[in-house]
């Protein structure tokens, strides 16, 4: 009985002993492989993302463990690695050189974040990130534009966050200038233009015609003007109608909204419905 203890016991802890020799530290990883600063890419060159702007774009995303990050253009995984590390995300980056997506996979293993976080070898352009909660990215002008009909296609309320380069015409919601560069967040939008009837019991109708762009919207209320901006599927509008000011706010689902209408000092609740 006690040898077969003593057995266990031997066998429990070579097991111990070969798990830990399994486990990769960073040096590891940087022993296997290391990636040179400006190397080439698909269609980038490789630039490390500092840590202080890491953790910036994060927060301006407002990361949080219910998250879902997708890194388009992981390199060496380390903005994937944070969310999941420091935020409690679920993460993947995406990287399109093979020899760097194993780096970062090794990476990921070595800082023991791999049940949430993983990098994957793809290209962006074709690799489906619709379930994002939160996209991060370090391209060029060009790619970004490229991606842009992409990212708008994405759940309202995903939000974006770019490192250095812009989204041309599509305004950021927010920027931050920092010592390390520059970052900028973008909220996508739900898609509201059209046509729009209002209706609220007890109260008048009304009809309502939506031009979109990106988040800011004009239109017309009758032959009244209107202006407005979006926030993922919040909304509101302003406008005047008989000599008073009108403001609506509220949320859109598809082709519905519900908005609280605001005029010469009342409020009331109404529905829009999309024609």
């Amino acid at each position: 009985m006690h040898v077969r203890r003593r057995l266990a016991a031997a066998v429990a802890l070579l097991a111990g002993l070969a798990s830990l020799a399994d486990g990769k530290t960073r040096a590891d990883c940087e022993r296997e492989y290391t990636p040179q600063r400006g190397q080439e890419g698909k269609d980038v060159i490789w630039v490390p993302t500092e840590d202080p702007m890491v953790v910036r774009m994060l927060e301006m995303a407002e990361v949080t463990a219910a998250d879902k990050v997708y890194d388009l253009g992981a390199g060496d995984g380390k903005i994937a690695i944070a969310a999941g590390k420091r935020f409690g995300a679920t993460a993947i980056g995406i990287e399109y050189d093979a020899d760097l997506a194993r780096h970062a996979q090794c990476l990921v293993e070595a800082e023991g974040v791999d049940e949430r976080v993983r990098i994957v070898q793809g290209d962006i352009f074709e690799a489906d990130f619709s379930d994002a909660t939160v996209v991060t990215l370090y391209l060029l002008p060009a790619l970004n534009l490229r991606l842009r009909p992409t990212l708008l296609d994405l759940r309202p309320g995903t939000r974006v966050v770019s490192y250095s380069f812009t989204m041309g015409d599509w305004e950021p919601d927010d920027h931050a200038d920092t010592d390390h560069g520059s970052a900028y967040l973008w909220i996508v939008p739900a898609k509201v233009g059209g046509r729009w009837t209002f209706r609220s019991e007890g109260e008048e109708d009304f009809a309502v015609t939506l031009v979109q762009a990106f988040h800011r919207l004009t239109g017309s209320v009758g032959d009244d003007v209107l202006t407005g901006r979006l926030s993922g599927t919040s909304i509101e509008l302003e406008f005047e109608r008989g000599g008073e000011a009108a403001r609506v706010a509220g949320a859109v689902d598809g082709d519905r909204m519900s908005v609280t209408v605001t005029r010469g000092g009342r409020s009331a609740s109404y529905t829009g419905t999309r024609e």
